[in-house]
């Protein structure tokens, strides 16, 4: 018989464990800053809030149950109290760190909730092992506020491993980069000058506007947004417009774009509508010393010069007219070729009576002289 007592028989059969040890429990109770462990040692072990996650107020009831099995690693086989103290975040971290360094070697892109955005860029999380990704490699274009990305799962590689100096660095950039060029390869290669083709507006200047075409930019200049005129082309477009364009010219990577489609030419008609004794509506759009250009339509503009603005002298146009002034016109010529057409406002006015008294007086004045 042995003179063992049961409590030393029991210790004996229980096994024995030491610092830095991975050992495997089953939850037998949760609080709300720690969790409990059975694992098959004498004393029971602790993992407290700090030592599971890195938030810090967190409430552990809402992540794990009793009855669940985990791994932890040991700190402490006795934390003062008599109970083992376990590290479940460590753990998790160096089970990430060896994940971290495989897809370092072999350069797999990597996809990570964005968990903290930081002054100099982002720090992800990867099997609870952080990843730093600074601002210059997060976008190929530069990014003032990276607070959009907050939460966001991003993909990256890994091109810096060093856990010792915990550098780890992942680079969003280059991945962006490759596949913007495979885009571009792809959008050239299916593209022709005179295509018809959609886009997002990118970008708007005061020349123009720049279109994502899906690979590459496209420069929409100010002169090819309208058959008319355009003062600004802020007061056109804005930034996530869709639009649908016309492919004008391709220079190398450059891509010239147009909304001036040749079916939609207003010269196409106005043979038609502005013939010779037509009367017209027009909008004076600019004045020179020598007459005033009258829109009749966007792209077709007419002259009406000075002489033929009214019966009596006018020095210039200003005098008489505003820019943006709606006015009524007779044509009087047209050259389609060319695409010039004058107006005359005079002829639709009733000539002065002096000018009458003056016809008379003449008429009257060679009767005499006949006589």
């Amino acid at each position: 018989m042995s003179d063992l007592s049961f409590e030393q028989m029991l210790e004996e059969s229980l096994k024995t464990i030491h610092n830095g040890e991975v050992v495997e429990g089953t939850v037998i109770d949760v609080k709300e800053d720690e969790i409990i462990l059975n694992i098959g040692y004498k004393a029971d072990g602790i993992i407290t809030r700090s030592e599971y996650t890195n938030e810090p107020n967190v409430d552990l009831r809402t992540l794990i149950q009793v009855n669940d099995t985990m791994e932890a690693k040991v700190l402490k086989v006795n934390d003062g109290d008599g109970q083992v103290l376990l590290t479940y975040k460590r753990l998790a971290a160096e089970k990430g760190n060896k994940r971290l360094e495989e897809a370092f070697n072999t350069q797999e892109v990597l996809t990570a909730p964005v968990v903290q955005v930081l002054s100099g860029g982002l720090s992800v999380v990867v099997e609870e092992a952080r990843v730093f990704i600074p601002a210059s490699l997060v976008s190929d274009t530069y990014e003032k506020n990276l607070e959009k990305y907050a939460g966001q799962e991003i993909e990256f590689v890994i091109t810096e491993f060093n856990p010792r100096r915990r550098r780890i660095i992942g680079d969003r950039k280059q991945l962006l980069v490759a596949k913007k060029a495979e885009m571009q390869k792809a959008l050239f290669e299916r593209i022709a000058v005179g295509d018809v083709v959609d886009g997002v507006v990118k970008n708007v200047t005061d020349f123009g506007a720049f279109i994502d075409l899906g690979g590459a930019d496209g420069l929409l200049h100010i002169s090819e947004m309208s058959w008319g005129h355009v003062e600004n082309p802020k007061k056109v477009f804005k930034v996530g417009d869709q639009v649908t364009v016309l492919i004008k010219d391709i220079n190398g990577d450059k891509i010239a774009l147009s909304l001036k489609f040749e079916d939609q030419n207003p010269w196409l008609t106005a043979a038609e509508k502005y013939a010779v004794g037509n009367i017209v509506e027009g909008k004076v759009a600019r004045m020179t010393d020598f007459g005033a250009f009258v829109e009749l339509e966007p792209g077709v503009d007419a002259l009406l010069h000075v002489s033929q603005i009214s019966h009596e002298h006018v020095d210039k146009p200003s005098d008489i007219l505003n820019v943006g002034q709606i006015i009524e016109a007779k044509v009087v010529d047209f050259n389609g070729e060319d695409k010039k057409i004058s107006l005359s406002m005079k002829v639709l006015e009733t000539a002065p009576v002096q000018e009458e008294a003056d016809v008379v007086y003449e008429d009257a004045a060679e009767d005499s002289v006949e006589e």
